[in-house]
């Protein structure tokens, strides 16, 4: 018996099939290779199966409706002009029900309703990012950095972020490297040996009011002995201690610097996150833009 399916052009249909396939796979490794976070890259990996499954569907349909439109017509009973019944038809028939089959269409049509509701999932999400306080912050902390031709250089938020960005600073600068506990250490000492001046800017979180002795050296000993977030007053101390003047960067308001006597040639720039993490304020350090690449000629 003939194949449903000329020759000529069953080749065609699968040249075609294969040329599809090899860029689609070009496409998956430009995808593979695109350097993201882990979140967007659980994402690209459930749009390459996505597509690979359309692919081999949209295939499969293809040839089943080729396969069908040229097979003869059903019919068991009618006989042919020598009598004899047309039982290609049911064989063919028999072979392509399976394929199209009422549980297949279902199941193909439950994986379309859900990657359409995973892609809905994801824009919603998306547009929510957009228009978080996060997302506000970073953007426009970004836009100011990016008019000084530099961008974040962002630090783990472990206790020791303010202290870690500075280390970033100095070293860039190659003015030296300190270790977190160093840095605290350094802060404390200048706190308490200038206690008269500092405790004037210090006051309990709770009441408002100035510490008291005991509660100044408390203070001190959480800075230098704990993982307690540093702020404006360990700021101000380092400045001075380091000799260096230190800008803080933030979304809304002016930037604040510290240490404005000090050399311009030492200034230290960080940025201040309100709203990057639920645990509270967070300091990130700085890094000059990298040089752009030079235009091609028009």
């Amino acid at each position: 018996m003939s194949d449903p399916l000329p020759e000529t052009e069953r080749e065609e249909v699968m040249a075609r099939h294969r040329k599809e396939k090899k860029e689609l796979q070009c496409k998956i490794q430009s995808m593979k290779k695109m350097k993201v976070d882990k979140k967007k890259k659980k994402e690209i990996q459930e749009e390459i199966a996505n597509l690979e499954q359309e692919i081999e569907q949209r295939h499969a349909e293809e040839l089943n409706r080729l396969n069908l439109s040229d097979a003869p017509e059903p019919s068991s009973n009618q006989p042919d002009s020598n009598g004899e019944a047309h039982e290609q038809s049911n064989v063919d028939t028999e072979k392509e029900e399976p394929r199209l089959s009422k549980a297949q269409r279902r199941r193909d049509k439950k994986a379309q309703d859900n990657r359409e509701r995973d892609a809905q999932i994801r824009e919603e999400q998306a547009v929510l990012q957009k228009s978080s306080p996060r997302i506000l912050e970073n953007n426009r902390i970004n836009e100011i950095l990016i008019k000084r031709d530099m961008l974040t250089h962002s630090v783990p938020a472990d206790g020791d972020c303010l202290y870690n960005a500075i280390n970033h600073q100095l070293t860039q600068l190659g003015i030296g490297s300190y270790s977190a506990p160093e840095l605290r250490s350094m802060a404390a000492d200048y706190i308490e040996a200038n206690r008269d001046v500092m405790i004037c800017y210090m006051s309990h979180p709770d009441t408002g009011d100035m510490l008291s002795p005991e509660e100044f050296d408390k203070y001190c000993h959480q800075v230098r002995a704990t993982k307690a977030w540093g702020g404006e007053i360990e700021i101000k101390a380092l400045s001075t201690s380091l000799k260096c003047p230190i800008e803080v960067i933030q979304a809304v308001g002016p930037a604040t610097v510290h240490g404005q006597d000090e050399s311009a040639n030492r200034k230290l720039v960080l940025t201040y996150h309100r709203h990057m993490y639920r645990l509270g304020e967070h300091y990130n350090s700085t890094k000059p833009m990298p040089p752009r690449e030079e235009e091609e000629d028009d």
